[in-house]
């Protein structure tokens, strides 16, 4: 009987994910373990693995497809098996690129049979092609004239696109404008294409085309990008948010990182970082009463306060700022903070973080001190109230004694949410915060 596989759940709160890659195709043999697909949330990127052996009889979804999460994409079985109770389409009108069901394979065949590539057949002048891979080949410029339909009666679909792209048959509207050097075009529309371009003429020999110099080129907004963009665009549109800056002798907590460095191996300490001091100070200053603002979330009309810090850690990565939640930072000494403070930013660096997560936060910080910054202005992650930004550490002087005397400083960036609290509440908390680490042992003491 043939074996669905389902669209996992990673976390409660995500309700789909996209597919990303196939790894198997149908008529693919399939053991335990292999790689089926990859997909990723907003967030997150995952490999789905087989948990049976057998023949990889059909695919319900494509690449760029979102599915919702529980639902089957795929079915694994013996050749020739029928699988069409399990695919979630059925009875459906046709979808763009519908998965092509793979037919019985003798049993002496050694590998399946690819589908066969044809040249794009129009229909009434215009080509057949899947919405998404017009699309591609629209923002990238892809030559569709040299593509070869591999998609359901000869239609284009966007690995086809992908094939074009590979093999630098890419159209210039540039050069098809005016068609500078007399270049015959032999693209859509009369467009020149790089192969065109690569062409010996009178004017000009044949020599290769670098396409980072031939013209411009456009990219599609990544899923993550995109999550990011409206986040971000929402909060800077519906706050009023305003930034403090404010700067601390950092004398203190770097002595004590140097003890941790230098002594700390026999207690697990030695990996305790200057951001693990600080993300441990945020966390009990925010737990201060008068600090409750802060530490919360506004809701429309309402405050949602905090009786914990769920303290948020910016984290970069290869495809964009990822937020995962310290929850009950308050509550966590400073190895475990540190600890899993360092655990939570490899998940996020790997593209593996469990999205539940990824929400939750009442806090933010944002350190780009190992960036060189000195200071700038954060943007909150609504609807939390604040996030606080770590710059780098600078000399400055001070007067001791009637003595310049030069010291080490750190600037704390502060941004608030005005509606939720005034500027002088946000400042006594960037004021306290900067004691607490200028008085690093004391609150390290205290707990």
């Amino acid at each position: 009987m043939a074996i669905p596989v389902i669209m996992p759940r990673q976390g409660q709160s995500v309700e789909s994910c996209i597919i990303t890659k196939w790894h198997k195709q149908p008529g693919d043999s399939v053991a335990v373990g292999d790689i089926l697909f990859s997909y990723e949330t907003d967030k997150a990127a995952f490999d789905e693995e087989s948990k049976v052996n057998g023949t990889l009889l059909g695919l319900f979804f494509q690449e760029g497809d979102d599915v919702p999460c529980l639902l089957n994409v795929c079915a694994i079985g013996a050749p020739g098996e029928s699988f069409s109770d399990l695919d979630p389409n059925a009875g459906a009108a046709p979808a763009e690129e519908k998965p092509v069901q793979a037919e019985a394979a003798p049993q002496q065949a050694a590998a399946p049979i690819a589908a066969p590539a044809v040249t794009a057949a129009p229909i009434d002048g215009q080509m057949k092609i899947s919405p998404r891979a017009k699309q591609m080949a629209e923002t990238r410029h892809a030559d569709l004239s040299r593509a070869q339909a591999t998609g359901p009666d000869g239609r284009v679909i966007a690995r086809d696109v992908q094939a074009l792209l590979d093999q630098g048959l890419i159209s210039t509207p540039a050069a098809s404008i005016g068609n500078a050097g007399g270049i015959a075009g032999t693209g859509l529309g009369g467009r020149v294409t790089l192969n065109d371009l690569n062409q010996p003429t009178a004017s000009m020999p044949a020599a290769p085309i670098d396409v980072q110099h031939v013209d411009s080129y456009e990219e599609p907004l990544s899923n993550m990008r995109k999550v990011i963009a409206k986040a971000m665009t929402q909060s800077l549109n519906n706050m009023a948010q305003l930034t403090h800056n404010l700067s601390f002798d950092t004398t203190q907590i770097q002595a004590v990182r140097k003890q941790f460095k230098e002594q700390g191996a026999a207690f697990g300490m030695e990996k305790i970082t200057l951001n693990d001091i600080i993300l441990f100070a945020v966390s009990r200053t925010l737990m201060m009463p008068e600090h409750r603002a802060l530490n919360a979330n506004l809701l429309g009309d309402t405050m949602k306060y905090f009786n914990a810090v769920n303290l948020g850690l910016a984290v970069d990565t290869e495809r964009g700022l990822i937020v995962p939640v310290l929850f009950g930072a308050d509550k966590m000494s400073l190895l475990e903070l540190s600890n899993e403070s360092k655990r939570l930013a490899k998940e996020c660096q790997s593209g593996k973080i469990n999205p539940d997560y990824l929400s939750g936060g009442s806090f933010t910080v944002s350190n780009l001190g190992s960036l060189g910054i000195e200071t700038f202005t954060p943007v909150i992650n609504p609807p939390q109230t604040g996030i606080l930004g770590v710059n780098t550490i600078t000399t400055k002087i001070k007067m001791v004694g009637g003595e310049i005397v030069p010291y080490p400083s750190m600037s704390l960036s502060l941004t608030y949410d005005h509606r939720a609290l005034d500027g002088a509440p946000a400042s006594r908390f960037l004021r306290d915060l900067g004691s607490n680490l200028e008085n690093f042992t004391l609150l390290l003491a205290k707990g």
